[in-house]
């Protein structure tokens, strides 16, 4: 199909609109349908809509005369050339250019810890620390980016004298580190304990790690995960769902879509709309809590922050408020922003989670006509639905 480009520049700022037929979820399938991108998303956001089906009839620059429609295609028919001119920004990371494996557990990278802190407010349930670990003087440099996980060896041998193996962490830092200097990786860990005829047990490494003094050293291995990547696409819209220490990679990204030092530094400025959706058991459990109070006053605009404090708050029937509830409140807007094909949504968290969230989900769709056993699978394919549980 022809691209109306008029007497437009070839500038990247160039908005274009993509007028498509037969694309969405369930009734939304029956309207016609209008994406404005900037020029250089053009070819990535069509890649997407022939995917999922939907029929582009015409592709409108901005300051051009619109292109009479095109006859209905079928997917096939309706693949895109590549954009005329202008260079395209993939939609997600490049894979390709992810580490992965930069040290194995045979020969791990050994850092130093440099700081370790409690997350917690006072009355909280458990113990979760904030440790950051300097990684300067590895060959090579052991670096990573967001969304990726590290494997931590404790110190000490289990019941038969063998070394304890890794156990891996969910990095809650940006590729800069919290001090910006490229060299630091931080980790929020939950000590686990849980009884076993009638004795408490204490996790090796969580406990490990919660104990650890700065100044000591640490056998660290990775990065690993291309699961919990960031798009590129600074339009893009990213709903986050999180349950305890799974906030970690939700950090991460908060981070680098909104603290100014990383604004002026990535490259890359977040302009779409983010929405953190925080399950705890209490508010002193509440981890980076200032943080993201602090971002969502800064940026009402992109970023929303919601929490489901189960011990606190009562859900519509009156029961503890759990983050499946919030998604129930709110699934008319997160269905519309899941219809977008620039939506991005990252679940991290205990496994547990996900059930309770699967099912919040169908409940959602079904109330707008929509299968969600049949959707879900659908944005997995697309790159748009990312889950790590552990």
């Amino acid at each position: 199909m022809r691209v109306s480009t008029g007497s437009a520049s070839q500038s990247d700022s160039r908005m274009v609109t993509v007028v498509v037929e037969a694309f969405g979820i369930g009734r939304q399938r029956q309207a016609e349908r209008r994406f404005t991108v900037p020029f250089a998303q053009l070819q990535s956001t069509m890649q997407t809509i022939a995917r999922q089906g939907g029929r582009i009839t015409s592709v409108e620059v901005a300051g051009s005369l619109p292109e009479a429609p095109a006859p209905a295609q079928s997917p096939a028919q309706a693949a895109p050339a590549p954009a005329p001119t202008a260079p395209s920004k993939p939609a997600a990371v490049s894979h390709a250019a992810v580490p992965v494996n930069l040290y194995k557990p045979k020969d791990p990278f050994v850092g130093t810890v440099t700081e370790n802190y409690s997350l917690l407010a006072e009355g909280a349930i458990g113990r979760v620390n904030h440790i950051t670990f300097d990684l300067a003087g590895g060959d090579p440099q052991l670096h990573y980016v967001e969304g990726q996980s590290i494997g931590i060896i404790p110190d000490g041998t289990d019941a038969n004298g063998k070394p304890h193996k890794l156990r891996l962490y969910s990095i809650a830092s940006t590729r800069h580190g919290d001090n910006m200097g490229g060299h630091t990786v931080s980790l929020c860990v939950r000590q686990l304990q849980y009884e076993k005829d009638g004795e408490t047990i204490n996790g090796v490494c969580s406990t490990f790690l919660c104990d650890i003094e700065p100044g000591a050293k640490v056998k660290i291995t990775g990065p690993v995960g291309k699961e919990m990547l960031l798009p590129d696409d600074e339009e893009a819209n990213v709903i986050m769902l999180a349950t305890g220490t799974g906030i970690a990679p939700m950090r991460a990204y908060l981070r680098r879509m909104f603290e100014p030092a990383e604004r002026e530094t990535n490259g890359w400025t977040f302009r779409g709309k983010a929405w953190l959706i925080m399950g705890v058991p209490t508010t002193p459990n509440l981890l980076y809590d200032a943080d993201f109070e602090h971002y969502q006053s800064q940026f009402p605009d992109n970023f929303r922050y919601t929490k489901a404090i189960s011990r606190e708050q009562k859900n519509a029937k009156g029961g503890r408020m759990y983050i499946q509830d919030r998604v129930l409140e709110n699934a008319e807007e997160i269905f519309t922003m899941i219809e977008d094909p620039k939506t991005h949504v990252y679940m991290c968290g205990l496994r547990g989670m996900e059930p309770g969230i699967d099912e919040a989900m169908t409940a959602a769709a079904a109330a707008k006509g929509i299968d969600w056993s049949e959707l879900r699978p659908q944005l997995k394919k697309a790159d748009r639905w990312h889950v790590e549980t552990y």
